[in-house]
């Protein structure tokens, strides 16, 4: 039975995503055209333990489909980790009239959302907002496209360089936990390799590359590494300290692309993602659902439990593995 939900709360938190604004669009216009009213809530949880409310109407959300970042703005919240923080966060929002909160993040976003709901029985709906494309139970998530489209055309750039001094660029993007970026960008750029967390063999992947391209035919490539950790040290600069020490012959850069992976206009791929997310979390929430994410599989809506996209690893797909592998001799 569907809870008569007649106002909602909408939150950005973590990092910002392109497209995050796009959602908040959808979300907002949604409501309003079912009949709810919608307080946007400002710096994610942080702003609902400090009052940051304001009531949106579709003209609040007019002309931000086209901009990146998000107009509710984000902030990580230490307070909000506490009881006493999520306690004073219910009470702010009961005294709001709250009834529901449409929360637009990532892992870390979502895992706060699940526990919230779980203490004071919220209907929580989630929406994957995240450049990375981790979250389980999601083909795609709002921002992923963009970002991807942000490197390959930073990796265009950087190939001329390569090829003009002849030497090898470790370029890393973001993807701690997952290596979907640095993939799919190293297979549209033409790049060289792609070192990700999840091709993590007894193989090594530096010494497999050097063999297979550099001893070969190639004076000059392209190696999209993602940001994971290696001894304490950022993964580009460990690959790169390692060409240095092991093949001293070759000339070596680092890029690191850093938060500019996470700026910029919105692809058209995103805007319609995030739109489609959007106006399915009201639709959900009519239906009575709750502590689910909005995910797409095969161009379909589709629920997660939020439980389940936040602590289920979300697998690559090997062949795409295969397919630079193959495309890169």
């Amino acid at each position: 039975m569907a809870r008569n939900i007649k106002t909602i709360g909408v939150l950005t938190s973590g990092g910002d995503a392109p497209g995050m604004n796009a959602c908040i669009r959808a979300i907002t216009r949604s409501a309003i055209y079912n009949g709810m009213k919608v307080i946007g809530i400002y710096r994610g949880y942080e702003g609902l333990i400090n009052k940051e409310f304001q009531e949106f109407t579709s003209s609040s959300v007019s002309n931000t489909i086209q901009r990146g970042g998000t107009i509710l703005k984000t902030a990580r919240s230490l307070a909000f980790m506490t009881e006493e923080g999520r306690k004073k966060a219910y009470d702010n929002m009961v005294e709001a009239g709250i009834d529901a909160l449409c929360v637009i993040g990532g892992n870390g976003s979502l895992s706060g959302a699940q526990l919230f709901a779980r203490e004071y029985d919220i209907p929580i709906i989630g929406l994957p907002g995240t450049i990375d494309n981790d979250l389980y139970g999601t083909d795609s998530t709002i921002g992923y496209d963009s970002a991807l489209n942000t490197i390959v055309e930073c990796v265009d750039k950087i190939r001329d360089t390569a090829n003009s001094h002849d030497r090898i660029f470790f370029v890393e993007v973001m993807g701690r936990d997952a290596g979907f970026l640095a993939q799919n960008s190293a297979i549209a750029s033409g790049a060289e390799a792609a070192i990700i967390p999840e091709d993590r063999t007894d193989v090594d992947q530096l010494a497999e590359f050097i063999g297979r391209g550099m001893r070969k035919s190639k004076n000059s490539s392209i190696v999209l590494v993602s940001e994971a950790q290696k001894d304490g040290v950022g993964g580009a600069m460990y690959y790169a300290e390692r060409v240095r020490k092991e093949y001293p012959e070759f000339n070596v850069r680092v890029t690191i692309l850093g938060h500019l992976q996470r700026g910029g206009t919105p692809s058209a791929y995103d805007r319609i993602l995030a739109s489609r997310m959007g106006y399915a979390a009201i639709e959900a929430l009519q239906e009575g659902q709750r502590n689910i994410m909005i995910g797409i599989k095969n161009d379909e809506i589709v629920y997660v439990p939020i439980s389940k996209a936040i602590k289920t690893d979300k697998p690559i797909n090997k062949e795409l593995i295969a397919v630079l592998n193959v495309l890169s001799i």
